[in-house]
């Protein structure tokens, strides 16, 4: 059965053919790049004066891009360099899957074991997100395996004296989540408070447990000082500078939603068509005093409430729930099957519990995990494909006309060429450091799209110099000195345009949605320029992501 789930993953890892997230890329596959190979595109958060990523995460897709780097196969078969990754992630995927059944069989019992792991495996977010090499992915990894350890028993299921092993993995793996990623301890606070509090606060009870936890817990904190430290070349305590910044007004730069949006977007989101059954089951948990469940319940409803508190939200932080939601799905499925078919719920580990009309629903969801994984948002990724495939003699320059991070970078394209500054350049968008007033504040992608035919004739020169020469000053450099700039111009003009220069590049990659603002393409035209390239679909994307992805080069 482990071995479906193994399969099933890095298949939809290898298949994968769409954009979902930057961070996929910008926060992962780029950082390991640039260290392997020398150069990539690092975001602000690795080049600040005070770093906030770890390199932990970025770290496990290393040792692929070793390996091919070793082997001298990166310039022959650049495709590996995607492909190696993806198995690495589709691996690490397969972990929900696999402990799924675990938690299932001690939260509920044999007979819902099953069911379960149809759930995960169909999960319509799943296909989308989990085999990706996002943080939030292996964190639900992580912390699914954590929740298949946890004394669920409670006291009766520990030693007076001392914690079980069962439970120091659980902290292991709960530690190593947190590591990833920081916010995942309010998952753990609630988890092992409750723990605490059932063992009756007695020293003499939970005193293994206590110092178990602290322990392995500075232990973990401990080894990822040290590992960042050596990364970064100097002391850095990338968790806490994460968690300081992500409660700070900074995070609102990146968008803010009111505070039912966990409840009204992100669950119908992540639960899809299993839903109805989700909110079944946990209904039943109440209704029938169900002890263990009623403890899945309260974690789920208190990470929900914290979270909703925090102003910058998205859909993947829930992503670790997810798996606590199935199971809660496999409760309902099983008792209505029940239900309907009048017999008694007993272990049958190879029959699938479910009625007919509700695997027909829950069956929706491939159709749909079918679209995301094979045609969702393609053209922001095969644009990369196109610019790999061509010689290196005719690709001078490339510049990116599009909201930022709107396509992977050079974990994608390998191309050594055009890792010279200036080369291959894209707009940017760094955040508000050290401003007072950063609700004020405009990126660079603001200031084009404002008035993109302002910008281009103001930013770019009068004729395009066919010798392709490097942008000076594309984007800023979100150092020491970019900071210290924003806070002289807060105090001064409060005009966030700092004067960047491009050179017309020999090709633009930029979105339709582009060409539609008045005078854009009689310029690219009068300057030489023609599309030659399109991919993804027009209607799909928001905003100034409409309108296909396409490329533009210069013809003279």
């Amino acid at each position: 059965m482990a071995s479906l789930a193994l399969v099933l993953r890095v298949t939809i890892a290898l298949s994968t053919q769409g954009f979902f997230q930057p961070d996929e890329y910008f926060q992962a596959l780029e950082p390991a790049h640039h260290y392997v190979f020398g150069y990539g595109h690092l975001t602000w958060e690795w080049v600040s004066p005070v770093p906030l990523r770890s390199i932990i995460y970025p770290a496990l897709n290393m040792p692929p891009f070793w390996i091919i780097k070793t082997l001298g196969l990166d310039a022959r078969y650049p495709e590996l360099l995607i492909a190696g990754p993806r198995i690495v992630h589709g691996l690490l995927a397969a972990i929900t899957d696999i402990w799924i059944r675990e938690i299932t069989r001690q939260v509920l019992n044999d007979a819902f074991v099953p069911t379960a792991y149809f759930v995960s495996l169909t999960s319509l977010f799943h296909s989308l997100s989990l085999s990706r090499s996002m943080s939030n992915s292996l964190e639900t990894s992580l912390t699914t395996a954590a929740l298949s350890y946890y004394p669920w028993n409670n006291a009766q299921s520990m030693q007076v004296q001392s914690t079980t092993s069962r439970t120091r993995m659980c902290i292991v793996f709960a530690a190593l989540a947190c590591a990833i990623r920081p916010t995942n301890a309010i998952i753990w606070v609630y988890m092992f408070g409750l723990l605490f509090l059932r063992l009756g606060l007695r020293l003499s009870r939970g005193s293994s447990l206590i110092r178990d936890c602290c322990v392995i817990g500075a232990g973990t904190i401990l080894a990822v000082f040290a590992l960042d430290s050596a990364f970064y070349g100097r002391p850095a305590l990338s968790l806490l500078n994460f968690l300081r910044v992500n409660a700070s007004p900074v995070s609102l730069f990146y968008g803010s939603s009111p505070w039912h949006y966990y409840l009204s977007q992100a669950l119908p989101i992540l639960c899809s068509t299993s839903l109805p059954f989700v909110l079944h089951g946990m209904f039943l948990a109440v209704k029938n005093d169900e002890k263990k469940s009623k403890t899945m319940l309260g974690c789920i409803f208190w990470t929900l409430t914290v979270f909703s508190f925090v102003g910058h939200k998205e859909w993947r932080f829930l992503h670790p729930l997810l798996p606590m939601l199935h199971i809660f799905a496999s409760r309902s499925l099983v008792e209505l099957h029940h239900r309907s078919a009048k017999i008694e719920v007993k272990p049958k580990p190879f029959s699938l519990p479910i009625r007919t009309q509700d695997l027909c629903l829950l069956l929706l969801s491939v159709p749909a995990s079918i679209y995301v994984v094979f045609f969702h948002c393609v053209g922001q990724i095969k644009v990369m494909s196109y610019l790999r495939s061509l010689p290196p003699e005719n690709l001078t320059s490339v510049g990116f006309l599009t909201p930022c991070h709107s396509t992977p970078w050079q974990a994608y394209l390998h191309r050594p060429e055009l890792a010279a500054s200036g080369r291959m350049w894209a707009l940017g968008c760094e955040p508000p450091l050290g401003l007072q007033h950063p609700s004020d504040y405009k990126d660079q992608t603001d200031i084009f799209f404002e008035a993109p035919l302002e910008y281009m004739r103001t930013h770019f020169p009068s004729r395009v110099d066919t010798s392709y020469p490097p942008s000076a000053f594309a984007s800023s450099v979100p150092n020491v000195t970019f900071v210290e700039t924003l806070q002289v111009v807060e105090q001064t003009s409060r005009s966030w345009d700092l004067g960047w220069r491009h050179e017309w590049p020999q090709y633009v990659v930029l979105f339709g949605a582009l060409l539609r603002e008045p005078g854009v393409l009689d310029l690219f035209q009068n300057q030489g320029y023609e599309e030659v390239w399109k991919g993804g679909f027009e209607w799909e994307g928001d905003g100034q992501r409409k309108g296909a992805v396409r490329i533009w080069k210069h013809i003279g």
